[in-house]
């Protein structure tokens, strides 16, 4: 296997290439926490999040050939997961939420929202974004978490870039009211 980019593990994918079972299980062992929570985040199901990324696991030994070194194999398996996850979604009828005629813009005034302890800051964030409504929990995932950008989610949804773009900005100010709802909340 030629690559372009060289894998601290590309032993180990070359093996998988030839149906290695023992470097297999290495490279599942290797990844699968990392692609069932990138999973997790998306389909919110810990079943169905566990079966997205076995079933990511086996198609994408079965078709390792594909695989061309052009990114890091992580980065590769990262996106079948992805992309099974909205897959599954779709068969849900994911519907973003409708636009008006105008992209809805956060006011300048607005603060970020902050905490003091980070690890409290963490939870009370993962918490918040699961309360999201699913089309903006995605989004918001896709773009902050893995790290697509919105030309990417927008041929990922089948949206246009301006629609993830305000969707992600809807998604962010609902964010930030949640986060204030919970600490005023704390604060009664």
């Amino acid at each position: 296997m030629s690559s372009l980019y060289r894998n601290i593990h590309q032993d180990l994918i070359e093996l998988c290439g030839k149906n290695d079972a023992k470097a297999q299980f290495k490279i599942y062992k290797l990844y699968y926490k990392a692609m069932y929570n990138s999973s997790l985040r998306i389909v919110k199901d810990e079943c169905e999040a566990e079966d997205i990324m076995q079933e990511a696991f086996l198609s994408a030994f079965k078709n390792l050939e594909k695989y061309k070194g052009e990114v890091s194999f992580g980065a590769w398996l990262k996106k079948i997961v992805i992309n099974r996850s909205l897959d599954s979604l779709k068969k849900r009828k994911l519907e973003l939420f409708p636009l008006e005629n105008e992209l809805y813009k956060l006011k300048d005034t607005e603060a970020e929202y902050k905490l003091e302890d980070n690890s409290q800051q963490i939870e009370e964030i993962k918490n918040a974004i699961n309360l999201l409504p699913t089309g903006y929990r995605i989004i918001l995932s896709l773009y902050l978490l893995e790290g697509y950008d919105h030309e990417e989610i927008a041929s990922v949804l089948d949206i246009n870039a301006s629609t993830s773009r305000s969707q992600f900005l809807r998604a962010k100010k609902k964010l930030i009211q949640i986060l204030e709802d919970k600490k005023t909340k704390k604060l009664l």
